[in-house]
């Protein structure tokens, strides 16, 4: 009888220590060991014993099985959200109700604020991927579609609360993440549209975009909106009928950004044609792209929140205090990443850092807002 195939190990020590900005010499050190071994690992001539797996795993902060995971070299079937225009074959990838689903890590993706590690390698045709990461990783991780910049801390804080569950976070506006929630393409999608009267915006948003939706919508935390503008604001603007001035250049989001909902609503009560606001239909599809625009002085103001101004030292014209909210389907609330998701959002410990945040406000952090 022909024994099985012996699976190959992978080792991602290279990107992993590249990512926590560590060179050879620093982590042969740390860990005990020579350079040499270190650069041995990554090139694969070399596998470290337990000792120093786990020496490497806690110093990286990370898991063995994220240093060092097995290819079994049978590819699984894939379906690619978002297309794939790219050569490069790094996907993340999100195992949602028994289907495989990918998104690129190449492109205008390949470097948003540090380079991310793979999933999985397209194979050829982009039909099928070889998988990077233990099934069980995979398994016990939600994904979460949405634009607040802090979801990339609550990521962090669930792998904290829970060594085998995990929160990978992908930026879109609220429309495209709800968008993809109905679609079955992500587990948690967050929006944070403003109220209009007596209505919830969230709620009425979500009503609109998913029809016969069942589930949970769960607060995340309030922060202040408006317009990100240059340091010490010298164009004077102070509201967004400001932005109607000739001297203003402007950039706008996409259609289905919350933010770009509330600027319309804004200019329509001033009776204000979009058209009067210079550069209404250049877009930038994401905050720290309109900041670095405002930045290089390519423009003078661009929508975007407080604590996304301050990171870039720029100034900012407050619009409103909007709350952000994550909502979940019913049947994905028992998956492992996205129970260690709603139980991270009650610990005190990331409700403190989220407050710490310039524009936040963490008393709704965890609050039941509506069941669907």
């Amino acid at each position: 009888m022909e024994s099985a195939k012996k699976p190959s190990i992978i080792c991602r020590l290279k990107e992993i220590r590249t990512g926590k900005k560590f060179t050879q010499a620093q982590l042969a050190d740390l860990v005990g060991v020579k350079r040499q071994a270190i650069y041995d690992m990554e090139v694969g001539r070399y596998l470290p014993n337990t000792s120093v797996a786990l020496g490497l795993a806690r110093i990286l902060c990370c898991s063995v099985e994220d240093i060092f995971c097995e290819q079994s070299g049978r590819p699984h079937p894939i379906t690619l959200v978002e297309g794939h225009n790219t050569c490069d074959p790094r996907v993340a990838i999100a195992k949602i109700r028994n289907e495989f689903y990918g998104y690129s890590l190449g492109g205008e993706h390949s470097i948003i604020e540090e380079m991310g590690a793979a999933d999985g390698l397209l194979e050829p045709g982009h039909g099928m991927v070889n998988m990077l990461y233990s099934g069980e990783k995979l398994e016990n991780t939600a994904l979460l579609m949405g634009c607040d910049p802090a979801f990339s801390i609550l990521g962090h804080h669930v792998r904290r609360n829970r060594k085998n569950a995990g929160l990978y976070c992908r930026f879109a506006s609220s429309g495209k993440a709800l968008n993809l929630l109905g679609a079955g393409q992500a587990h948690i999608a967050g929006t944070h549209m403003h109220d209009t009267g007596s209505l919830d915006g969230n709620q009425e948003f979500i009503r609109r975009s998913l029809k016969n939706f069942k589930g949970l919508v769960v607060a995340f935390s309030f922060f202040e909106e408006g317009l990100m503008v240059a340091r010490k604001n010298p164009l004077n603007i102070k509201t967004p009928d400001d932005l109607a001035q000739k001297k203003v250049r402007f950039v706008n989001r996409e259609k289905g950004a919350a933010l770009r909902s509330l600027l319309e609503d804004c200019l329509s009560g001033s009776n204000i044609p979009f058209s009067a606001v210079n550069g209404y239909d250049d877009l930038v599809k994401c905050h720290s792209q309109g900041a670095q625009k405002i930045r290089h002085k390519a423009c003078d103001a661009a929508l975007g929140l407080r604590v996304v101004a301050k990171s870039f030292d720029l100034g900012f014209v407050p619009i409103s205090r909007v709350r952000c909210d994550l909502v979940i389907p019913q049947d994905l609330l028992d998956h492992t990443g996205v129970k260690t998701t709603l139980d991270t959002l009650q610990k005190k410990s990331f409700r403190d850092e989220l407050n710490c945040l310039p524009g936040y406000d963490a008393s709704c952090t965890g609050k039941i807002i509506a069941r669907f």
